[in-house]
């Protein structure tokens, strides 16, 4: 009833009031965030609530008009406007592949030293794909943690190999302070017996009911052109 009251007040396709953003906290951080002050300069009527964090919400609960999502979808209810693809790339620093060597091929992977993700089973694998061939490695290292800066950081260092988004690592790959290895394979992580990825990209997500909200397609209009395409983290990038 409060949605529909408000509905009312501000019209159809009304650009001005609250609207209420979900973000992932790091991608917030780099690719969001920087941009909402030109969002509000251009839209003086509208009044952004957003909130920051990596947990699911319910966003009707929530009363969440946009939430920025990344990686592929689950299959629901929800709308969704694909903002830009989601490139993952293994890397590391020049220190680490000048002392351990470069991997040639996927199954390499197997004798480096690999910084991964902490899913709760306790088992990493990684997905490579290319010309339609599949490779599942199975990789292990000093290093694992449910934060992706964690891993950049340590990657930086030297202390192994790292797969991560571009939208995190484009930077340090296009300045030279991490090198992508197994050129021409498309990456991703997996956990032991799930199913291949689906469309990992960034999607902005809402509602149904939200899809006439002016302020809606302002905001995710905003973000796609942004963005780019390419992306823009991805530019510097070859391959």
């Amino acid at each position: 009833m409060a949605e529909a009251n408000r509905a009312l007040r501000e019209g159809p396709g009304a650009a001005r009031g609250l609207l209420r953003l979900s973000l992932p906290v790091t991608f917030a951080r780099l690719h969001v965030t920087p941009w909402l002050p030109a969002f509000l300069a251009a839209h003086p009527d509208i009044t952004l609530d957003v909130v920051v964090t990596d947990t699911m919400l319910d966003l009707a609960a929530q009363r969440i008009d946009v939430a920025v999502r990344l990686g592929a979808l689950d299959s629901s209810s929800l709308l969704a406007r694909r903002l830009a693809p989601q490139r993952r790339v293994v890397c590391a620093s020049p220190a680490y592949l000048a002392a351990r060597g470069t991997p040639q091929v996927p199954q390499d992977l197997a004798s480096h030293a690999c910084l991964t993700f902490a899913f709760a089973d306790g088992e990493r694998r990684w997905r490579l794909s290319r010309d339609g061939q599949h490779e599942w490695v199975r990789v292990a290292g000093p290093l694992r943690t449910n934060h992706a800066d964690t891993i950049r950081e340590m990657a930086l260092a030297g202390a192994g190999l790292a797969l991560l988004p571009t939208w995190l690592v484009g930077e340090d790959v296009a300045q030279g302070r991490l090198c992508p290895v197994l050129d021409g394979w498309q990456a991703d992580v997996a956990r032991p017996g799930a199913s291949p990825p689906g469309d990992a990209g960034i999607h902005a997500l809402y509602l149904p009911d939200r899809r006439g909200m002016g302020k809606v397609r302002l905001l995710v209009d905003f973000l796609a052109e942004r963005f780019g395409s390419p992306p823009y983290w991805d530019r510097g990038l070859n391959g």
